[in-house]
């Protein structure tokens, strides 16, 4: 399916190393909500991996402008890239609004999200890994589903959380400000996780 020389191998090693290491901020993301404790230690670490990914992506836009021939067209490169670094983005994001809140015990309902995200993010490193090599098999596909029902779920136990949050009366009207902002920043964790794998399968189909 897709032509690329050791060259060009490059984008999918990067983009293999950028999901590795969004995967490692969803596991300090789910330490940071099931133990509170030590938050601004914990957001410190987070932030540092999200550097990292900033790193990476910049380090594909670099390749990106001094390859001629690229295995994909440039654009989906760009896009694919940008895509992957709101993940990164959202992590930290989500991390930084328990401390900004000053919210000390997660809820169940963020914790079944934050299993969730983790799951995500590690079928985002087997999206990549077959990406890689998609004109040697069919693994593709299935992973993308997962991912699908993995965004499905997440924005099912939302609604729920949602929901909870304005009809029961006896939650203080200030945590249901802040959970609600909590709540989505997690839900669009697994939305960027679509995003990434719906353009994937976008680039598949046009290369078919």
């Amino acid at each position: 399916m897709f032509k690329f020389s050791a060259k060009e191998d490059k984008f999918y090693d990067l983009f293999i190393l950028f999901a590795e290491n969004i995967h490692k901020s969803s596991e300090m993301l789910k330490d940071f909500v099931y133990d509170l404790d030590h938050a601004e230690e914990k957001l410190k670490a987070i932030k540092d991996t999200e550097v990292k990914c900033d790193h990476t992506l910049h380090e594909i836009f670099t390749e990106l402008n001094k390859t001629f021939l690229t295995p994909i067209d440039r654009e989906d490169i760009y896009t694919i890239g940008k895509q992957m670094d709101d993940i990164a983005d959202y992590i930290e994001a989500t991390a930084s609004r328990f401390v900004m809140f000053n919210v000390h015990k997660a809820t169940p309902e963020a914790k079944t999200l934050s299993d969730l995200v983790l799951k995500g993010t590690e079928q985002v490193i087997e999206l990549m890994q077959a990406f890689k090599v998609v004109k040697k098999g069919h693994k593709l596909l299935p992973v993308i589903v997962e991912i699908n029902r993995l965004e499905e779920e997440v924005d099912a136990i939302y609604r729920k959380a949602i929901r909870k949050l304005f009809s029961d009366t006896a939650i203080p009207i200030l945590d249901v400000i802040k959970w609600r902002e909590i709540y989505e920043h997690l839900e669009n964790i697994l939305d960027a996780c679509e995003d990434v794998a719906n353009t994937v399968e976008g680039v598949v189909m046009k290369h078919a």
